[in-house]
């Protein structure tokens, strides 16, 4: 492999990992990481967070400076998009008409925001956030007393919520769904986030039908079906994202939902591999076909894609987990709740900033959502990952530790 050049498209969370990760599994050829954004990989976590506050800055949020880089030989072309794969000849082609030859090709493209297409969409104000430029053109909005609509209640748009009201922004949520969060939790963790972001100050509109954005250069309101309307200074739209594929499908690549991976990161071709957000992949804890949008999902994939290109595969079947911090709440979720029929909830959804779901179907834990909740979330993890079987009057009892639980489960008492 000395003289072979793994070429990485995408400097994202998962380019980058998988960039390290070839040197530390004996990759001795060049590596490249070809990147759309002018930005070494970075953490994107903070972007609704601290760094949309002014608490961090641009350098703050790299995960390794360029030195280390440097320092193991990985190369990055940055502000540059591949815009085709000539798999025959082993070649990327460049926007400006460039060729980059390959050995071995790592597709890390991610994923990019969903639009709206409703009239005024294309007024200043309209915002969306997912990458650095982002949350630059928001800045340029915010300041106290000024009012914020976001539309979508996921937890991108309720992190950003918090972040604005923290900034003493005016803030209201407008969902499509009957409720904030509809698609990932329980009703009974949607009413939870619900009560505590009302006693911040947001309000929070479920069931809405947004017809049209008003103004005239610059949106000032937001017009609705029922007849109501939302004035505003800016507005963020967190609507979910589309994963990257089309490179791929372009070149012939596997897609479904995202690029198509088998256990070692491999599409259908051999010399190809893909990791991260805009992946595809059997999960055996689920039993299906999954893409995944998290940071956890994105490394581990990284790692072992890196392996299978080194010759060295290791299968990827990790259990997905998450988080989100609002306010001072910190969620920690693993697992995927979907298909639940069966909840247990430890502590009060409805009063205090402390609670956990446990999600079950057929009899067996498959999720578990921990509002600062850390043991219930480590506990609950490890009972899903090794599939034990716990009491589930006790795991409501918030007086009977979680320790202790995992420690009756593996005795059979």
């Amino acid at each position: 492999m000395t003289d072979s050049r793994c070429v990485i498209v995408g400097a994202s969370h998962a380019g980058g990992q998988l960039a390290v990760s070839l040197r530390q599994q004996g990759w001795q050829g060049p590596i490249l990481v070809i990147g759309e954004e002018p930005y070494l990989p970075y953490n994107r976590p903070p972007l609704s967070k601290t760094f949309l506050s002014g608490q961090k800055h641009v350098d703050d949020l790299m995960i390794r400076p360029h030195t280390q880089y440097e320092k193991v030989g990985i190369e990055f072309l940055l502000g540059q998009s591949v815009t085709s794969i000539d798999r025959e000849q082993k070649k990327v082609i460049l926007a400006e008409g460039d060729e980059i030859s390959y050995e071995k090709l790592a597709l890390a493209t991610g994923a990019r925001v969903r639009t709206l297409d409703l009239p005024g969409s294309d007024l200043e104000g309209m915002l969306y956030l997912r990458d650095i430029s982002d949350v630059e053109k928001i800045r340029q909005y915010i300041g106290p007393g000024k009012k914020a609509v976001i539309v979508g209640g996921g937890y991108i748009g309720l992190e950003t919520a918090a972040m604005l009201r923290q900034l003493n922004l005016e803030v209201s949520i407008l969902e499509s769904a009957e409720r904030i969060l509809n698609r990932v939790t329980a009703p009974e963790l949607s009413a939870f986030y619900a009560r505590v972001h009302k006693e911040e100050g947001v309000c929070i509109e479920s069931s809405v039908n947004i017809t049209e954005f008003a103004g005239d250069t610059h949106v000032s309101e937001v017009r609705c079906q029922d007849g109501n309307t939302y004035p505003a200074d800016l507005v963020i739209v967190g609507i979910g994202v589309i994963p990257n594929i089309e490179l791929a499908e372009a070149a012939g690549l596997k897609t479904d939902n995202g690029i198509c991976v088998d256990s070692n990161c491999l599409t259908n071709d051999l010399d190809i591999v893909a990791a991260g957000d805009c992946t595809s992949h059997f999960n055996a804890f689920y039993n299906r076909h999954l893409r995944l949008e998290c940071v956890q999902n994105a490394m581990d994939q990284a790692k072992v894609a890196a392996t299978t290109l080194c010759g060295k595969p290791n299968q990827y079947n990790a259990l997905p987990w998450f988080w989100s911090d609002q306010y001072d709440l910190k969620l920690q979720i693993a697992g995927l709740s979907h298909e639940y029929d069966e909840l247990v909830i430890r502590g009060d959804p409805e009063s205090g900033r402390k609670m956990a779901a446990f999600y079950y179907r057929e009899g067996k834990m498959i999720a578990v959502d921990a509002v600062n909740s850390p043991q219930e979330f480590m506990i609950g993890k490890q009972i899903i990952a090794r599939g034990l079987t716990v009491d589930k009057g006790k795991l409501s009892d918030p007086a009977v530790a979680m320790k202790s639980l995992i420690n009756i489960s593996q005795s059979g008492i």
